[in-house]
């Protein structure tokens, strides 16, 4: 449905329509209702396992692509700097994001064929694909209010619970019958990094308050959001492809 600019009085308005998509598409999608009811199989779990590491490993990318689409003033391509920077561990060792989530793929996935850069010897889904090459494609024509709200409310608002909820739902005790899953990678996004990395988008974009913003704001949010539901509901088709 479209929503008008009359409906979007203040940047909190496009925060609870943002909330209120990621709850209907993420929270209630088939991906999460069926991993936290613990209905997956250990086939199902490596699949998505060695797919969401390819989603996470071309991350960087999709940063690197927002922060050229912004302006060269620091107040605007820092806080997205900030967080590429938190995905290289910001130069602690271990702490990089690839690295981290070796230690989950590693998990669910013991005898796992990688390459000498953690790559497995699997090819990377379609949905995976299409996720990574709509975000980036995104930037290359983005405003910079557009590529902030990509990052922050397409992205940011939300991740930090999605990524709380993954973890959670790895722990169901059917998933732990073969080995205690390490979760660290989910917990770390979950706790330490997306709800900051939110509010340092988030200073840039509650500035801009014209009905004209507030919408341009949500229906770019609402569009990333959307193609990262899109994955995740793919991935689960894939998934129960494979029983």
């Amino acid at each position: 449905m479209q929503i008008t600019n009359q409906q979007l009085l203040t940047y909190e308005d496009v925060e609870q329509r943002m909330l209120a998509l990621v709850d209907e598409h993420f929270f209630r999608g088939n991906f999460l209702q069926t991993l936290c009811r613990g209905d997956y199989n250990s086939r199902q779990l490596r699949y998505f396992a060695f797919q969401y590491g390819y989603y996470s490993r071309h991350f960087p990318r999709v940063l690197g692509a927002a922060i050229a689409a912004m302006p060269p003033i620091d107040e605007w391509w820092v806080p997205v700097a900030d967080n590429l920077w938190d995905e290289a561990g910001r130069g602690e060792p271990g702490r990089a994001h690839e690295k981290l989530y070796l230690t989950f793929l590693k998990s669910v996935v013991p005898d796992a064929k990688l390459d000498c850069h953690g790559i497995p010897d699997v090819p990377m889904s379609p949905a995976v694909g299409k996720a990574v090459a709509t975000f980036i494609q995104f930037f290359r024509e983005a405003t910079p209010l557009q590529a902030m709200a990509a990052v922050g409310l397409g992205s940011e608002l939300f991740a930090g619970a999605v990524m709380a909820r993954i973890g959670e739902g790895f722990l169901h005790p059917h998933y732990q019958m073969a080995g205690t899953l390490n979760t660290l990678f989910w917990q770390v996004h979950a706790d330490e990094h997306e709800p900051r990395h939110y509010q340092l988008c988030k200073q840039i974009l509650q500035s801009h308050t014209s009905p004209e913003e507030l919408q341009l704001m949500y229906e770019t949010g609402r569009y990333i959001a959307l193609s990262e539901a899109t994955m995740y509901e793919e991935l689960h088709a894939e998934m129960v492809a494979l029983t």
